[in-house]
């Protein structure tokens, strides 16, 4: 007797998804508008592909994002780490791989769209080359950008991870650092994981020392940058550098 054929289990579409128009799933949706008119989320889903056997990739991109307290969207997302992503019901190896990725692709193409001639010399400049680099970062942490006498980038250090304390931090590291690599002109940036880039008293009060060593040694600091979330504070700005 022949055997009948037995259907392939076909996955049952998410309420979300009976509930969205057609034309307004992730892949209709790009083929119909193109990717400028996709939110994150409808983004993320398509780079994502498949979800889970309780819900589709536009639900796992969902949660991926939103889905617990304290996670705040794409910045959340590029801050966790492989284990964190490998703890995320729905996320195994090869997601967890292609989602670091991407955040690594985002940052480093917020740097290559600087060029290797960019010029330092205005707050705007600076912040945006850093900007993808340390907004998504955990701990604190002081950079010293290195520049010749025209401004350009001759190397970067990383000076202090974690918090960044004025009466900690010496500026005899800052200008050994500054001196070995012959640089004419410094600029400190560090990070305010909370996202809020309002610079403390200690930020305060390390650029005041730093400014007044390096009029002594002809190293000028041109200033310092604390980054936030898309956001930035220069102390020159502020008039921190002229006192």
């Amino acid at each position: 007797m022949e055997q009948s054929k037995q259907k392939p289990n076909k996955r049952k579409q998410s309420k979300m998804e009976r509930l969205m128009p057609k034309d307004e799933l992730p892949y209709e949706k790009y083929r119909a508008k193109g990717e400028g008119a996709l939110s994150n989320q409808e983004l993320l889903a398509i780079l994502l592909r498949t979800g889970t056997p309780r819900e589709n990739a536009l639900a796992l991109a969902g949660r991926l994002l939103y889905g617990q307290p304290g996670r705040k969207g794409l910045k959340g997302l590029c801050s966790l780490s492989r284990e964190e992503l490998l703890a995320i019901h729905g996320i195994g190896e090869v997601k967890a791989m292609q989602l670091r990725c991407i955040c690594e692709l985002s940052r480093r193409l917020a740097k290559e769209s600087a060029g290797p001639a960019a010029v330092f010399d205005s707050p705007e400049a600076i912040a945006g080359y850093y900007m993808e680099d340390m907004r998504h970062k955990g701990q604190e942490e002081l950079v010293l950008l290195l520049l010749n006498g025209r401004n350009h980038r001759i190397g970067e250090k990383v000076i202090s991870i974690g918090t960044v304390n004025g009466a900690m931090i010496t500026p005899r590291e800052i200008f050994l650092e500054a001196l070995r690599f012959q640089a004419v002109n410094i600029v400190l940036l560090h990070n305010h994981p909370s996202g809020d880039p309002t610079p403390s008293e200690e930020d305060i009060l390390l650029t005041r020392r730093v400014l007044r060593a390096g009029e002594l040694l002809g190293v000028t600091l041109l200033d310092h940058i604390v980054i936030g979330d898309c956001r930035y504070i220069s102390l020159k700005e502020r008039g921190i550098l002229s006192l």
